[in-house]
């Protein structure tokens, strides 16, 4: 039993650690470890609440335990409580008395300077994390609409996009994220970044409005499913609010102008 908790706090300590050598940004969160005796406490996403400022979290419009076996409750609750908190926190932080205190975040993500890394990696948790909760959802869901019609348009099929889907993403390197988005003509595509970026800011290699993403970094998966990361992506996939998704792609055609 003593091994199995060293083992754990030795794995929980590794996760909530995470460092871009090239930025020297560095993640921290911190998270109390049971002892011998204790039991973990899991809350409510409800008693969540951002510091305050700016922007806030989005509700998570289900219990911690919505998603399980999948993506079990301590995964979801450190995830929200703990790491899309932070982001939030220090996002909002970052932006007082500046130009960008007032300015919605999407405008911020086109418009900030990349070589100011602590604004880059916050600003881009916080609007990565607050899209990815916001298309979760305990139901499985498919494409219907809109949405479905451009699929079969673009992809063939909603299997070739799957498949496309969880191959970019099994191929990630590293921490990072893989979207779909509409690009400046209107069109579907596939694109992946790395650390907190998104296809929002100059440096995209496909430039685009996300409408789904999933979080690659390890505190998304690591305490269900450690190295199987091809597993993590399968469960993801099965909570997908396609209808949510649906939603933001009629807004991002309107955008550009194709609606």
């Amino acid at each position: 039993m003593k091994k199995n908790v060293v083992l754990f706090s030795t794995l929980a300590s590794f996760l909530l650690l995470f460092s871009c050598k090239e930025d020297k940004l560095v993640e921290v969160v911190e998270v109390p470890l049971p002892t011998k005796e204790e039991k973990i406490s899991i809350g409510s996403p409800n008693d969540v609440k951002a510091d305050p400022g700016s922007f806030e979290m989005t509700k998570l419009p289900f219990n911690y335990d919505g998603l399980a076996p999948d993506i079990r409750t301590l995964t979801l609750e450190t995830h929200y409580s703990k790491h899309y908190l932070s982001y939030t926190n220090n996002f909002n932080k970052e932006i007082v008395s500046t130009e960008f205190e007032n300015m919605p975040i999407e405008d911020i993500l086109k418009k900030m300077d990349l070589n100011n890394a602590k604004l880059r990696q916050n600003a881009g948790g916080y609007y990565n994390h607050t899209l990815y909760f916001n298309i979760l959802t305990p139901k499985e869901q498919t494409p219907k609409d809109t949405l479905a019609g451009s699929i079969n348009k673009e992809f063939g099929s909603f299997n070739n996009l799957t498949n496309q889907f969880k191959a970019q993403s099994e191929k990630q390197f590293g921490s990072g994220w893989v979207w779909l988005v509409v690009d400046r003509y209107g069109k579907l595509q596939i694109t992946t970044t790395d650390n907190q970026d998104n296809p929002l800011m100059r440096n995209a290699l496909i430039p685009g409005t996300p409408i789904m993403g999933i979080d690659l970094w390890e505190h998304a998966y690591y305490l269900d499913y450690q190295n199987r990361k091809g597993t993590y992506i399968d469960a993801f996939y099965q909570h997908i609010n396609w209808e949510k998704v649906n939603e933001y792609y009629i807004e991002a055609l309107k955008k550009v102008k194709k609606v």
